[in-house]
């Protein structure tokens, strides 16, 4: 008969034993080009935890990056990111950071607390500058908080209304962004590498260059697969990495961050641009977002409405999928996100019900059909 220390023992090798076998089932579709098992995403009903819309500030020119002077201060703008705030945040405060460097002061205020005003704001306090931040509202209410957080500028301009300019700007802080983000992956900021799986109903075009084409380099193990090479019921699937930031970890540790190196907050709403220039710092970033239009007289930004239904956390599940008809999913620690709306002018916050219906409904027919040998 066995002691009571050999059954301890036992009991505590059989979980790691079933963790090492799972994974050896199935065969290579099953796995991505990591060599990570790819699980099917269990959606239903029963399931969802919240549902919850955000607004985007889109412009179709694209951000604005630009200093100028307005009475006796120099007001740094670095708003309009459309669905790329997260994704450049790190690289057009680069590019803010450097024109406001350009001035012999070092205190400023930095307008906004959401993804992009933290970066600025940490990016100018690496620099020794003394900096406070003037938000209304901080994490976890505001817009990037809303955000999906994969790491690739989505919706940040439309095609034909870009000058080369813009283009080289977007190049830059894209490339900036990409390096920085590299730094900070960890548990302890919410960031990692993870694979993307582009869902297309047609073949690539040879003769056409699309965005990750076009930025290859910051976009390894890309490759087209083959149907035998993937789970998923679909003829045209493209894979590569991109990283995955999760604002419910990220945004509040570059919060502490920016605490630790002696930043300042104040809560505070302005009425218009000369609420804003009653502020004593001599510089002024301004990383309002769809505030920028009221302040600054954009009238050419407009929010672009997304909504989001959350499913239970799926720990199994650890790859993206885009492009499913319009939708996509991203695995995170706070939910299994499942997206798929773009509604241009829009304001309400109000999530839509047959929106959700659509969301819910195309991703539980998708993952339904993807194989799965583990389930």
């Amino acid at each position: 008969m066995p002691s009571r220390r050999s059954v301890l023992q036992a009991a505590t090798i059989l979980p790691f034993l079933s963790g090492c076998a799972n994974p050896l089932r199935g065969n290579s579709s099953n796995y991505s080009p990591s060599g990570l098992p790819l699980r099917r995403v269990r959606v239903s009903d029963e399931l969802v935890i919240r549902t919850i819309a955000g607004l985007r500030p889109f412009r179709r020119s694209g951000f604005v990056v630009k200093a100028e002077r307005m009475n006796d201060k120099m007001v740094v703008h670095n708003y309009g990111h459309g669905g790329g705030g997260i994704t450049l945040s790190w690289g057009t405060a680069h590019l803010a950071a450097e024109l406001a460097s350009q001035s012999p002061h070092k205190r400023c205020a930095v307008l906004g607390a959401g993804a992009v005003g933290l970066a600025t704001a940490r990016l100018m306090q690496d620099r020794g500058w003394e900096v406070t931040i003037y938000s209304k509202e901080l994490t976890p209410n505001t817009t990037s908080n809303v955000a999906g957080g994969q790491w690739s500028p989505t919706s940040v301009y439309d095609e034909g209304y870009v000058t080369p300019a813009f283009e080289a700007q977007f190049e830059l802080a894209m490339r900036h962004a990409y390096r920085y983000y590299q730094n900070l992956v960890s548990p302890a900021y919410g960031v990692r590498w993870i694979s993307n799986f582009l869902i297309q109903s047609e073949p690539p075009d040879p003769e056409q260059q699309d965005f990750t084409e076009k930025y290859i380099d910051m976009y390894p193990q890309h490759m087209d697969l083959t149907r035998d090479q993937h789970p998923f019921d679909a003829d045209y699937v493209r894979h590569y990495n991109t990283m995955l930031i999760e604002p419910a970890i990220y945004l509040p540790q570059i919060m502490r961050d920016f605490y630790d190196a002696g930043g300042k907050v104040q809560i505070r709403e302005f009425m218009d641009r000369a609420d804003v220039l009653t502020l004593e710092e001599p510089i002024i970033i301004n990383c309002t977002g769809l505030g920028s239009k009221k302040l600054f007289s954009d009238d050419e930004l407009i929010p672009i409405k997304g909504q989001l239904t959350f499913v239970i956390p799926q720990e199994e599940v650890n790859y993206i999928v885009i492009g499913n008809g319009g939708l996509y999913m991203f695995p995170r620690k706070d939910g299994i996100l499942l997206g798929g709306t773009f509604e241009r002018n829009e304001w309400s916050l109000i999530p839509d019900p047959d929106e959700t219906r659509r969301i819910l409904d195309g991703h539980r027919d998708f993952f339904e059909k993807m194989d799965d040998p583990w389930a």
